[in-house]
């Protein structure tokens, strides 16, 4: 279970280049294979197996289930969130890992099964680091933790259908205190190791957590948004009004008499932590900190590139997207420098949404035009729908400003792209397009959707699984990839696109500096101000999230200078016998992958291209 919350809780050369980048890391030196093989060659007995593994991490992650769709006894129940529990989680992979290599020949499979075999081995190993450090990770902070993420569970992925999930929706409400105990006990614990966010940090948990508890039936006023939810979800319901009173109180008296203390016991531990939190921001004051640092980079982009290369991708390609915007700036016809074009656009009205509806108007217009276009550059759509909704009020002061959701594989939840309209004046018009074609469509909605409806093909790690390199570099790529789709007709909306890719690059610059190089969160702040376009609540919203959330901020430009690095490669080869739709369909239809193992399946690819 400690898992989920985690998971939930991220020198290459540009595009038109052909050469390669130096050889990324892998848990077995054995090349990779065809990421879908015929299934008459695969092996019934080895499909069986991942499947088995499936359902014993299953029953070990019961919100997992619920994410795939799935009701049955466990519905009512959360799981357990101790260490213990992640402890045994971890022996789960690793006794699986043995069988496998007792069990089946690798160089005896086809080449699907190879492909997950080395999969399954690399996600064990990469788990394995993760594991080892698992204690320097923060329980709270203001992008993970059990005080939004829980509430949002119950209102986004509990169903409620009829009387026996309703009985299991209050069934849940009765045990947050349960959870909330187990992970106030580890919060301790790691503060007793010296392992706590920065004091900042604690202000925006207490808050959300203050929003989970205010309204009725806690105190006075409109219900809280666990009780809206409760009434909504049981009044929808088609059963006897007895019943629905019934199921009200009962979730009233759980949300007394469970949720509240609970939630006033972590308020407690917080106040009383951030007067003991550190002020220095980055994870190297942690006694193993630079370890663990070099760990999140490993993990999180699949390469074994050290924290002071990963530095200078940033800084190079920093400067080049700098060029290419003060082309732009050119095209526009801008007096004055970089910075002073930042500026102007920082501050400028017109640059800027008076109202939610119209922010969330245009974000459908443009997710209608995509869709209209997909079928040119891709052979493989999603069948699941994409829905837009603003992130929800209780936790919206301190999430990200846009987040995609995965639909559930039965159809009964379908893609959803929130975006985050707490403060008009940190979502520039001028980035909506790129952050339309990154969360939705081509982006993460169309690669996730895909992925998740590959049931049958893959194994259920690789069809529920993550590589945030792959798929955050996905979601950059798509971005570009929707100026080659002919969008971006407004140089002010090409120059957004720009200035999200420029975000991603400074992301490796900032993260490192701030990990690596001591950097405080201010002088992160001043150096994205000086380099970037963006809103300044919006780049310190940034910074913080980068501090609490090492290394993950990296994946993204390295994945997608990976799949542009691939895809130009490709082209130079082929030809006039390129297809953009087919090589789509071959980064996609394996699943997220590491690095080094997408660009294998794309070299076989190509020489199959090349033979035929």
């Amino acid at each position: 279970m400690t898992r989920l919350l985690l998971l939930t809780s991220t020198a290459f050369l540009v595009a038109c280049t052909t050469a390669r980048t130096p050889p990324v890391k892998t848990a077995s030196a054995a090349p990779a294979e065809a990421a879908l093989a015929a299934p008459a060659e695969d092996s019934a007995e080895l499909a069986a197996f991942f499947e088995a593994y499936d359902q014993a991490q299953l029953e070990l992650s019961l919100m997992s289930k619920a994410y795939r769709g799935i009701v049955d006894a466990d519905y009512g129940t959360w799981g357990d969130f101790s260490d213990a529990a992640a402890v045994k989680e971890h022996e789960l992979d690793l006794r699986y890992l043995a069988d496998l290599k007792a069990k089946f020949d690798r160089d005896a499979l086809s080449p699907g099964d190879r492909l997950s075999y080395d999969l399954f081995e690399n996600m064990v190993m990469r788990s394995e680091g993760a594991f080892n450090f698992r204690k320097n990770h923060y329980i709270f902070d203001q992008m993970n933790g059990a005080q939004s993420q829980l509430p949002a569970f119950l209102i986004n992925i509990h169903r409620v259908t009829d009387l026996a999930t309703a009985e299991a929706y209050v069934s849940r409400l009765r045990g947050i205190d349960e959870v909330m105990a187990q992970l106030v006990a580890q919060a301790k614990e790691r503060q007793a190791l010296g392992v706590m966010p920065p004091d900042w940090v604690f202000p925006y948990v207490i808050s959300d957590s203050k929003n989970v508890i205010t309204g009725a039936p806690f105190g006075p006023g409109d219900d809280s948004v666990l009780f809206a939810d409760l009434k909504k979800k049981v009044n929808a319901l088609s059963i006897s009004d007895a019943e629905k009173q019934r199921l009200i109180a009962e979730g009233r008296a759980a949300l007394v008499e469970n949720v509240k203390p609970a939630y006033e016991g972590l308020i407690a531990l917080m106040e009383a932590q951030q007067k003991q939190a550190p002020t220095d921001d980055g994870i190297w004051r942690l006694a193993d900190g630079a370890d663990y640092y070099n760990e999140r980079l490993g993990y999180y982009t699949t390469t074994d590139y050290t924290a002071e290369q990963i530095h200078n991708i940033g800084l190079r390609e920093t400067e080049r997207i700098h060029g290419e915007m003060r082309e732009i700036m050119k095209q526009v016809g801008f007096e004055g420098t970089l910075q002073d074009f930042f500026e102007h656009l920082r501050t400028e009205d017109r640059f800027y949404y008076d109202t939610r509806e119209a922010y969330l108007a245009d974000v459908q217009r443009k997710v209608d035009g995509m869709q209209a276009v997909l079928p040119q550059y891709f052979n493989t759509l999603p069948k699941a729908p994409l829905v837009v909704k603003p992130v929800e009020p209780f936790r919206e002061k301190s999430a990200g400003k846009a987040f995609y959701q995965s639909p559930a594989p039965d159809g009964s939840r379908p893609g959803t792209y929130y975006v985050n309209l707490y403060e008009l004046r940190d979502m520039s018009k001028t980035e909506l397009e790129a952050l339309v074609y990154h969360e939705g469509i081509p982006g993460h909605h169309l690669q996730r959707a895909i992925q998740t409806e590959l049931g049958g093909k893959v194994p259920p790690f690789r069809q529920f699984g993550g590589v945030t390199a792959y798929t955050e570099g996905w979601g950059l790529y798509a971005e570009e990839l929707g100026k080659d789709m002919g969008f971006y007709t407004d140089p002010y909306s090409d120059f957004g696109r720009l200035g999200m890719e420029l975000w991603r690059a400074a992301r490796l610059v900032v993260d490192t500096g701030i990990h690596h190089k001591r950097w405080s969160r201010e002088q992160a702040i001043e150096w994205l101000k000086q380099n970037t376009p963006n809103p300044i609540g919006d780049i310190e919203k940034g910074i913080e999230r980068y501090i609490v959330y090492p290394g993950q901020a990296t994946a993204y430009m390295i994945g997608k200078l990976k799949i542009m690095e691939l895809r130009e490669e490709a082209k130079a080869k082929l030809g006039d016998k390129f297809d953009i739709k087919a090589f789509h369909d071959a980064v996609l239809l394996s699943g997220p992958v590491p690095l080094d193992v997408l660009e294998r399946n794309i070299d076989k690819w190509v020489a199959e291209q090349q033979a035929s």
